[in-house]
């Protein structure tokens, strides 16, 4: 380093010279000078508007053996409340099972039958309140409204006396999580948000690595075709991800008790899919930036709506509908439910077929935009 005499003048003009040179290589990189203004202020609208603790309007069915004043009183009270939605209304108990099963609901209510004539002879009868315990944060709220729901009900209905408290009960049974035990929601998630982060990062720098390392040049020279290269360099990295999934898998089942009812070769098929997508993803994201750091921002920026909006953090259902639209779009989403549904659940490929076919068309997407994008770069 060269030494320099203390001149409190030069050095201010030399400090301003590297104060110049910096904001003209800002400037240049549109892509950081993007990330550090455009994005902090679209992240905290989006944010800010999608993401609540207290999710209203959650989709429920309804399970009616007999038709009454009482039923129909109930299904009106459960229609105008801000917490529940009935979206199916069935009559058979294993249409129930599989409404929850394929997560399409995440309430289910069961009015048995001769339950106004009970309730009127004063005998005490029950309903049945299910709720699917595998994101207990999104039903805490609902189930804690539903009792003073039904009550107000069955008054306006005139069918419980008004000095009467205890003419009735709800039986709440929390399915697929009875303890309501936070591991079993959490550690799922956790194996998809893992992977995401590690599938992202390690696609994102394949290409600007080469390029920064001068080897790029090696291989635009070779004889592949884009679509080889892009499945040469995300092969290994389906292996890496694969062992990655089942040491997490492995750890959530010895060390937290998170069971696995259902298939392990469909969850193990389906995660492959899924690390298939955020490499895809990341691939293309390398072939857009320029330089490591650039691929790194674009992973960043595309990682936390993953992390925020698709049901890890926050409950899915209590996002607006443009909100649950953007997460429709992103692989994390429907990988969260596959894998809760599989573990938790034991649900089967027709339970999930809407999620997995999300996911193959995610993947699709992504693997034809990052063939696209590094035919460009390789013109």
């Amino acid at each position: 380093m060269i030494a320099l005499e203390y001149d409190p003048v030069g050095r201010c003009r030399r400090i301003w010279a590297m104060i110049v040179k910096e904001i003209v290589q800002l400037r240049r990189d549109r892509v950081t000078l993007a990330t550090m203004i455009a994005i902090p202020v679209f992240q905290l609208t989006l944010y800010g508007y999608a993401i609540n603790t207290t999710p209203k309007h959650l989709p429920t069915a309804l399970l009616v053996q007999e038709t009454s004043d009482v039923g129909r009183s109930i299904l009106a009270a459960l229609q105008n409340t801000e917490y529940f939605t009935v979206t199916r209304q069935v009559y058979q108990v294993d249409m129930l099972d599989r409404l929850l099963a394929s997560g399409e609901v995440l309430f289910a209510i069961e009015i048995p039958t001769g339950f106004e004539r009970a309730l009127r002879r004063g005998d005490h009868p029950a309903l049945l309140a299910i709720s699917d315990g595998t994101d207990p944060v999104a039903i805490a709220s609902a189930m804690a409204a539903l009792d003073g729901l039904v009550r107000s009900a069955l008054k306006a209905a005139h069918a419980v006396p008004e000095a009467s408290v205890e003419a009735f009960e709800i039986r709440q049974h929390r399915r697929y999580n009875p303890a309501g035990v936070s591991q079993l929601n959490i550690v799922p998630g956790l194996l998809g948000t893992i992977l995401t982060t590690s599938m992202l990062v390690f696609a994102g720098l394949s290409l600007t690595r080469e390029a920064e390392r001068g080897t790029l040049e090696s291989l635009l020279a070779m004889p592949v075709s884009p679509l080889e290269i892009m499945m040469g360099k995300v092969a290994p990295f389906v292996a890496v991800g694969f062992v990655q999934g089942v040491l997490v898998l492995a750890a959530g089942v010895v060390l937290f008790g998170v069971p696995i009812l259902g298939s392990l070769a469909l969850l193990g098929t389906l995660t492959v899919l899924f690390i298939t997508a955020n490499l895809s993803i990341g691939f293309t994201f390398s072939t857009f930036g320029q330089t490591q750091l650039q691929s790194m921002q674009m992973v960043m920026l595309f990682f936390l709506p993953n992390l925020l909006l698709s049901g890890f953090m926050f409950p899915f259902a209590g996002m607006p509908t443009w909100a649950q639209w953007i997460s429709e779009g992103l692989p994390l989403t429907h990988y969260l439910r596959i894998v809760r549904a599989i573990m938790l659940k034991g649900s089967d490929f027709a339970d999930l077929q809407a999620d997995v076919l999300w996911l193959a068309a995610l993947t699709l997407v992504a693997m034809a935009i990052a063939v696209a994008s590094f035919r460009r770069t390789l013109d």
